[in-house]
């Protein structure tokens, strides 16, 4: 479903990502650790080209772009299509309501019939628990609602693959397992996932592939109980450390 080969990318003179290769089975959930300014982030912004690498090939479901290469705007705009990204702030329109936030890309970008969109809002929104929720607006809702939201809006554009960049980082603590339960039964759905967070037991549980990146290389990829539970890696072994034992 994901292929990256030799994915590099500078913001200045800052190289943040020097040479990232992985893949990411259809039907997966690869989970990407890091500490910050690793890089983690840049990586799942290139899979979605809202930040553009300078080199690398990368292929998300049917569609190839060589960074390196010539593109252009059409093909910037079929390999967005393939993904759907969830921010860690929710980003919604705050003078639209849910049902308004979640319709517009499938209605004003991919110009569905309105009444369609508006069934498979309605369908998504009682998946992820927010059934009579249509109505309210952004500041009706708790952070941890928010994000749901999120996900149904990025959900409503039936992409291949669902991107989530620290989806609870923002979240109260008492808030963050609602989300994690949504993340949890897209992947028992078969959803391909790749998602950066700091969550390990989430990442224990669910995914099938977890990426280390530190100073813009993959130090380290196994299973969750090879990387999490047995690191190779002196420097995999110092980060989950700090993470699992901060003081």
């Amino acid at each position: 479903m994901i292929d990256v080969d030799g994915l590099r990318k500078s913001f200045g003179d800052n190289e943040v990502l020097k040479g990232i290769d992985f893949s990411v089975p259809a039907g997966s959930v690869t989970v990407i650790l890091g500490p910050s300014g690793s890089g983690k982030t840049t990586i799942l912004r290139s899979l979605n080209a809202l930040d553009r690498p300078d080199s690398g090939i990368v292929r998300v479901a049917d569609v190839t772009i060589d960074f390196g290469g010539p593109y252009g705007k059409a093909d910037i705009a079929r390999y967005r299509r393939q993904s759907a990204m969830v921010f860690q702030n929710h980003n919604l329109f705050p003078h639209k309501t849910v049902l308004e936030n979640i319709i517009e890309g499938p209605v004003i970008v991919q110009k569905r019939p309105r009444a369609d969109a508006v069934a498979e809002a309605e369908r998504l929104l009682a998946d992820v628990g927010l059934t009579g929720k249509r109505d309210d607006h952004p500041d009706q809702l708790s952070g941890g609602q928010q994000q749901r939201v999120g996900i149904v809006r990025a959900l409503a554009l039936q992409p291949k693959v669902m991107l989530f960049d620290e989806p609870t980082s923002a979240l109260d603590p008492e808030l963050v397992g609602d989300v994690l339960k949504v993340l949890k039964d897209l992947a028992a759905q078969g959803w391909t996932m790749v998602v950066v967070t700091h969550e390990i037991r989430f990442a224990r549980q669910v995914a099938d592939q977890v990426i280390f990146v530190d100073d813009g290389v993959v130090c380290e990829r196994g299973t969750a109980a090879q990387v999490i539970d047995e690191p190779a890696e002196d420097r995999t072994r110092q980060f989950l450390r700090r993470l699992l034992d901060p003081l």
